[in-house]
């Protein structure tokens, strides 16, 4: 896998129709600078609106992906996307005149053709993989369908079918390596039973579609009336279902090919998530709506995941940095209002200590002494203690200082503090420090919660 951010070195376009509008669209991909993402440009529209390809604008998988931004749309994301994560490319920006991409044959091999032909180049910036860290799981039992996603070192998918059809039957389709798409996975064109594409026709979409971008598979047997009717539609001289019950079409590029393509399917899909994976998804009878699905799943992962490294991690078996004795050497503040037991983490741009709150403290005593609670105020006050020992380590005599308020803004309390709790203040510098003034935000946790969160301004001044 790469290490580096990609994106392509000139624009390239790839012009057909829409699968269900029918509607020529031109599709065009232009470079894009590093952590620029996805992004889709309706440049059909007076306001050119953009529209991000994130999980969180899916609007529609009744029959492909739609992402939506500001009411506007672009549909059947999934096979351009494929392409795009397929190639390992970060950043793109796409020029749409549409509302939706073009089939083209039903696959992803025209978008990655196009792509190769402009260039891929590499940017300065690294890759900033997701790393699974443990299973996750989204299942549809009605549906018969599962998702599971396993810690791997590289990103790998299998998928397995199976619709009761003695058409296909049971497949298995398996990518071990991201680079193995183009070869391997591009190629494999969309399917659809009859019977749902007579759906489809009623119910006047696939306006865009003909035997040429999907591999249309008869379960039933099918009169010569009905043959006929289709071939009007799709404006053949003739409909005949070929051996293995494939309609009228050309020879699979797979013998596996419906399950290698809902593999693809998965990739677009899965790549709405924002971020390059290392992981392996195992999917049985996966759809749109599902990987949709799974992929909030797997996004709120990753949110959590983000915001748990920012939790100060306490291991009581580690010599602090500052001890309570070290800390009253530096503070002018004692007990019952020297309030910071350690310093545990210190660099130039943050300080983390910690509290241990403890029944016996004076203020329980008449602080909902039946209920106790420990004070807001005194949770600021130990969190600006714990920032003014970073303020005093700024010069070479904190004895001889003494650190003053100058602002308290933004200060929420979003969780009780009770005795038994150990209180953990994490303080980072908003701007730097300058002629003893110091600028922090902070946030305070018990466990993984955070409970207070509040910014800070303080002044040194020397001891008269």
């Amino acid at each position: 896998m790469t290490n580096k951010q990609r994106t392509i070195s000139q624009q390239v376009t790839v012009s057909g129709v829409g699968l269900h509008t029918g509607e020529p669209v031109n599709l065009t991909f232009k470079p894009a600078s590093e952590n620029y993402g996805c992004k889709f440009q309706r440049v059909d529209l007076v306001e050119k609106p953009i529209i991000n390809a994130v999980i969180e604008n899916v609007v529609d998988t009744s029959r492909g992906t739609t992402i939506q931004q500001n009411n506007v749309i672009v549909a059947t994301v999934e096979h351009v996307l494929a392409a795009l994560s397929g190639l390992s490319i970060d950043n793109v920006h796409i020029d749409i005149d549409s509302a939706e991409t073009p089939i083209m044959d039903g696959s992803s091999r025209y978008f990655v053709e196009a792509l190769k032909s402009s260039g891929i180049v590499e940017q300065d910036e690294e890759r900033n993989y997701y790393t699974l860290d443990t299973t996750l799981r989204y299942s549809n039992p009605a549906k018969n369908v599962e998702i599971i996603a396993i810690p791997s070192d590289e990103f790998k998918l299998s998928v397995l079918i199976d619709y009761n059809s003695s058409v296909i039957g049971s497949q298995h389709a398996i990518l071990e390596n991201i680079d193995d798409f183009c070869e391997d996975i591009s190629k494999s064109r969309t399917f659809v039973f009859l019977h749902e594409l007579e759906l489809l026709i009623s119910h006047n979409l696939i306006k865009g579609g003909d035997l040429n971008n999907a591999i249309v598979l008869v379960d039933k047997i099918v009169d010569q009336n009905e043959l006929d009717r289709l071939a009007k539609v799709f404006n053949k001289p003739n409909i005949k279902v070929l051996e293995k019950g494939v309609l009228n079409n050309t020879e699979l590029s797979y013998y596996n090919e419906p399950a290698r393509h809902k593999l693809l399917d998965l990739i677009g899909d899965v790549s709405l998530v924002g971020v390059p994976l290392k992981a392996h998804i195992i999917a049985t009878r996966p759809g749109h709506e599902a990987n949709v699905e799974f992929t909030k799943i797997l996004k709120a992962h990753i949110k959590k995941s983000a915001a748990n490294k920012d939790i100060p991690v306490y291991d009581p078996n580690a010599k602090p940095i500052y001890d309570i004795n070290q800390i009253k050497n530096i503070l002018p503040h004692r007990p019952p209002f020297l309030l910071v037991d350690k310093i545990i983490e210190m660099d130039e741009h943050h300080i983390v200590g910690l509290k241990n709150v403890t029944m016996n403290e004076a203020h329980f005593v008449g602080h909902f002494p039946n209920e106790p609670v420990m004070p807001g105020v005194l949770q600021i006050e130990a969190m600006a203690q714990a920032g003014g020992i970073y303020t005093l380590s700024k010069v070479p005599d904190p004895e001889n200082y003494v650190t003053y308020f100058l602002k308290i803004d933004n200060a929420r309390f979003k969780q009780k503090v009770v005795p038994g709790d150990t209180l953990i203040f994490k303080l980072q510098l908003v701007s730097p420090f300058r002629r003893g003034i110091c600028h922090m935000f902070g946030t305070a946790y018990v466990g993984n919660k955070v409970v207070m969160e509040a910014e800070l301004m303080a002044q040194i001044i020397k001891k008269k």
